[in-house]
């Protein structure tokens, strides 16, 4: 298995204790959550099971949600062991047969029951947190079980599972959240897999599938980054064509309101605030937005922050999973465009100008790298942008900023260039105006320290002083 060391330790000290558990596996969907259980206790699972995908279920014919789901979980139950019965008519009858065909199969040793996708097998009015509580607290939580329930509605398992307030209240004895790969976890998947790639294209598709080991998992030997791209969203019947529309509607009850949010936050780079978010989308500033705001969150297609110099009243709103960004801005909507449309404009305009507000987002997703490369891993640090307002020289906007609890402020710039990049007499001109009004906003006893993240590095010339630390693509790679 690549990376994943940490939770595959905790997952197997858990399963190494004496008292049962109840342990919430939760992430982006197609980050590997599965995987991680199913390789993590490959021939130990005394039952698995996996809820029916909600776009699945309402093809029933007939049959609604919840009987879709029984039937599925009865099936299960038959084709590990069990006698066979009848369909459970509910959700307590369901949790009760597998509570008979544990008792049934007990030897002794340490029982592992994997549930995954738990959101989707609690349909509208099904009764299923009602029934899972009694499977826990009556069953389970005095036994030599250990439970682990995975989903990428990650909004679902918060409220539900980890922050409920009726019978399962503190009842998750561990939560492990599974992030994307980085970049240096990439790398190892495509060597893995005899996928000849270099750094500067790693990096590249980073900026597209952000680190998602399913979606890496399609990449193929012999064939370049940009054939690729072009076979994955571009081709006819590309296998990525309808993956923007099913990941929402696989996690979220109201798909199309959290797109509607989306693709008004993939127009800003730094974001908006509520206000601004619903002006553009139409969603009352209310409930409504908050609970859906939050559920983007929990399920890290956008990040919360505070611009540098704003109060909390102030915060905005970005959008972060680079899977979304992309699709919005060159996949949506382009039925007509040819087959191999990414690798006849792999160096127009457009694309090497998203190219350079991507790798601002790989970045971001790479600060401890940042960090260690600065050699500040220790410190106390917050990130941020910071915008100021204004005309000509007297407004600026600087993407990354690192406030350092050691009074130091690294002011980033962020440039994915093909070679060493380059800073001219213009270029330092405008590093000092924008060092200037930065200094003009932090406290007195602050430094700032001009600093560049780039592919190559810097090409010495009179003005490669300009910055004071250099940050190249190779450091991203450190881990």
């Amino acid at each position: 298995m690549i990376g994943r060391e940490k939770e595959v330790a905790e997952l197997l000290d858990l399963y190494n204790r004496k008292d049962a558990e109840l342990v919430a596996v939760y992430g982006r969907r197609r980050v590997g959550k599965t995987y991680l259980v199913d390789e993590t206790f490959k021939g130990q699972l005394a039952f698995r099971h996996a809820g029916l995908s909600p776009l699945e279920a309402d093809k029933s014919g007939g049959e609604s949600p919840l009987q879709m789901q029984l039937q599925a979980f009865y099936y299960s139950l038959l084709t590990q062991g069990m006698s066979p019965s009848h369909r459970p008519k509910d959700w307590l009858e369901a949790f009760f047969m597998l509570e008979m065909f544990l008792e049934e199969k007990k030897d002794g040793n340490r029982q592992v029951v994997f549930l995954d996708e738990l959101p989707w097998m609690d349909t509208p009015k099904s009764g299923f947190i009602t029934a899972f509580e009694s499977f826990w607290n009556s069953f389970a939580c005095c036994r030599n079980i250990m439970v682990i329930v995975s989903g990428s509605a990650n909004s679902w398992i918060s409220d539900k599972l980890i922050n409920n307030h009726g019978g399962l209240y503190g009842r998750v004895t561990y939560e492990i959240k599974l992030s994307p790969f980085s970049l240096r976890e990439c790398e190892l998947l495509y060597r893995e897999r005899g996928i000849h790639i270099s750094r500067y294209d790693i990096v590249q598709s980073y900026m597209i599938f952000g680190g998602i080991p399913f979606y890496l998992n399609y990449f193929q030997r012999g064939r370049s980054l940009a054939q690729t791209i072009d076979e994955l969203f571009f081709a006819k019947g590309a296998r990525l064509q309808f993956e923007y529309d099913r990941l929402f509607s696989s996690i979220f009850a109201k798909p199309e309101m959290m797109k509607t949010i989306i693709k008004s936050l993939s127009t800003r780079s730094m974001g908006y605030t509520r206000k601004e978010i619903s002006e553009g989308t139409g969603i009352p500033s209310g409930g409504t937005l908050s609970e859906a705001l939050n559920a983007l969150i929990a399920s890290d297609f956008v990040e919360k922050y505070v611009p540098f110099g704003l109060g909390k009243r102030e915060e905005h709103f970005k959008l972060v999973d680079p899977f979304c960004i992309f699709y919005l801005k060159f996949v949506e909507n382009r039925h007509s465009l040819p087959d191999n449309f990414w690798q006849q404009n792999v160096t127009a305009q457009s694309i090497v100008s998203w190219r350079g507000y991507a790798f601002e987002n790989v970045c971001f997703n790479h600060i401890p790298q940042i960090k260690r490369a600065l050699e500040i891993s220790g410190i106390s640090s917050e990130q941020s942008a910071w915008t100021k307002a204004g005309d000509g020289e007297k407004g600026t906007q600087i993407d990354l900023l690192i406030l350092r609890k050691d009074n130091v402020v690294n002011m980033c710039e962020m440039k994915f260039y093909s070679d060493t990049f380059t800073v001219d007499k213009e270029y330092e001109a405008v590093l000092r105006g924008r060092k200037g009004l930065l200094s003009e906003t932090i406290p007195r006893k602050n430094t700032i320290h001009s600093t560049l993240i780039t592919t190559y590095g810097i090409a010495e010339n009179e003005y490669r002083w300009a910055f004071d630390n250099v940050i190249t693509m190779d450091d991203l790679f450190e881990q």
